[in-house]
């Protein structure tokens, strides 16, 4: 019997019961004044404009309240200026005006370190006053940290010890990144994390597990049939995971040098770009997370843990990089633009790479000898992240030089999928050319607006939802897959490799040409 149509297309095991979070409750932001912040992730620049998305679209808890807390003295009016300062109204619409004021009505921010007891008791005390008008006993907080490593383990005993809720109602903590430096720096940060916080109380952010193309995937990989059945080494040739930023340290190399490009995008760290171009470059463990459901198996269900258990299983049966799999580059002046080195806060002599490219392998009977090239740099000659699938070649006889098929999934900007085949050419000629079937969504989908991914992260954070969040074990697996390389890199398992050089503005080093067809890539001929 044809399912209702007013049902067709929905997941039911994503609609599974969690403990949303719906009334009387406070959302804490830790490292509130950007102090900090702009280290790393800014928080006024991300964070508190997706909590204004959420509060205007009416996604937030009834009687929400945010508390903005950091080590910044201040008084309420410039903590509203900075939490405000990066919400967008550039036509000065009354309307969001007026949300803007009641955004401002329900924040208020205390100071305070974040080392001592005495000062989470007078936060406690804050966050006491206001529960105390709500009208049920049940209060609820969530604790979001956006703040450098050094004090996660700190803060998060500090809260737990004045100010978690014992007498009814849920804690949370979100805890932004990055998680560690390697395999060894994690694991000592998730264990004295985890002596405080439940798994079941953490989640762990990583934006671009919001992004809309990445949450995507799952739907264009297990609810087409055609996706599935060429979705194999079979079929598949190799498959590119691309990032791309158009822009250099511009000022922040020095904190950028301490962590270098694999760590920056490949595995686990934040962008150190400038705050104007932070959407474009703010990532954790986010090519690696691109990849694992790129390639799981299809879950039980799509509920949280059956999700992430696939996740893990893929990653388990990836080995750690080897060196002769690796391309590094440095960025030189060109194009009017100065180099990695001319960076005043950079070390002289630096061999911190800017730009990585690194080939991954899959060691189980889907994926067995199909290469994974992830490939990531800072002062390229545009602002891109995609997928690109490309399929294996036709059956010779018949076509000469045809091209092949390729999938290729725009995470940004311009969110798009499209599929490059081949077709006869139009007339009386017969020859076969290459073309695309194109789903751009900003020309399918005019009326739908796509939430930014911060907004849809701390959505789930409300709605108990670990779905798009990274679990423990899913870290310690991916630190293990890049901890040799990253120690190589940092002089810690031999000479420190040094990088080829790539002007400024251009697609990388030229010796990734080389590499990718060293994969089996091969770049289309012009028509």
């Amino acid at each position: 019997m044809t399912r209702a149509r007013s049902l067709s297309g929905t997941i039911p095991s994503m609609e599974t019961s969690h403990d949303e979070l719906k009334d009387n409750t406070i959302i804490v932001v830790l490292g509130a004044s950007g102090d900090l912040a702009k280290k790393k992730a800014s928080l006024i620049i991300s964070t508190l404009p997706a909590l204004f998305g959420l509060f205007r679209q009416g996604f937030l808890p009834r009687d929400v309240k945010i508390v903005g807390y950091a080590r910044t003295k201040m008084d309420l009016e410039e903590f509203h200026k900075r939490a405000t300062s990066y919400i967008k109204n550039p036509d000065n619409d009354p309307d969001v005006a007026a949300k803007i004021q009641q955004f401002k009505d329900l924040s208020t921010y205390v100071s305070g370190s974040y080392d001592e007891g005495e000062a989470f008791d007078n936060l406690n005390k804050h966050l006491e006053d206001i529960e105390a008008k709500y009208q049920s006993k049940e209060c609820n907080r969530i604790f979001y940290l956006a703040l450098p490593p050094s004090v996660f383990v700190p803060v998060a005993k500090n809260l737990k010890e004045h100010c978690y809720i014992t007498r009814g109602g849920i804690n949370r903590i979100i805890v932004e990144k990055p998680f560690g430096k390697d395999l060894e720096s994690a694991r000592d940060l998730l264990g004295s994390l985890k002596q405080y916080w439940t798994e079941d109380e953490t989640f762990r952010i990583d934006h671009y597990l919001g992004k809309e193309m990445v949450k995507n995937l799952l739907v264009l990989r297990f609810a087409n049939v055609a996706m599935g059945a060429a979705w194999d080494k079979n079929s598949i040739s190799n498959v590119q995971i691309t990032f791309k930023e158009p822009f250099g340290t511009e000022g922040r190399g020095g904190y950028f040098d301490e962590f270098g490009m694999i760590r920056d995008v490949l595995q686990n760290r934040k962008s150190t770009s400038s705050p104007s171009l932070r959407r474009i470059g703010s990532f954790g463990t986010d090519l690696l997370q691109v990849l694992s459901i790129l390639t799981m198996e299809r879950p039980v269900s799509f509920s949280a843990e059956d999700i992430r258990d696939e996740k893990v299983k893929v990653l388990r049966c990836i080995p750690p990089i080897e060196r002769s799999d690796t391309l590094l580059g440095q960025y030189v002046a060109a194009n009017g633009k100065p180099g990695y080195l001319d960076d005043a806060t950079v070390p002289p002599q630096s061999v911190c790479p800017t730009y990585a490219a690194t080939t991954l392998w899959i060691h189980n009977p889907r994926w067995e000898g199909v290469p994974f090239i992830l490939k990531a740099g800072k002062a390229l000659n545009e602002a891109k992240v995609e997928v690109r699938i490309q399929f294996k070649d036709v059956t010779q006889g018949i076509f000469k030089d045809i091209a092949r098929n390729e999938l290729v999934i725009r995470i940004q900007p311009s969110e798009a999928v499209y599929l490059k085949l081949n077709a006869k050419t139009p007339g009386l000629y017969t020859r076969a050319i290459p073309t695309e079937m194109d789903l751009t969504y900003k020309r399918r989908f005019t009326e739908s607006k796509i939430p930014e991914a911060y907004e849809a992260l701390i959505l789930d954070a409300l709605k108990g939802d670990h779905s798009n969040f990274v679990r423990h074990d899913e870290l310690d697996v991916a630190w293990k897959i890049f901890t040799p390389i990253l120690h190589w890199i940092d002089g810690l398992d031999g000479q420190r490799p040094r990088p080829s050089q790539y002007p400024y503005g251009s697609r990388g080093p030229k010796e990734i040409d080389a590499f990718v067809e060293k994969y089996g890539y091969k770049r289309a001929a012009e028509a």
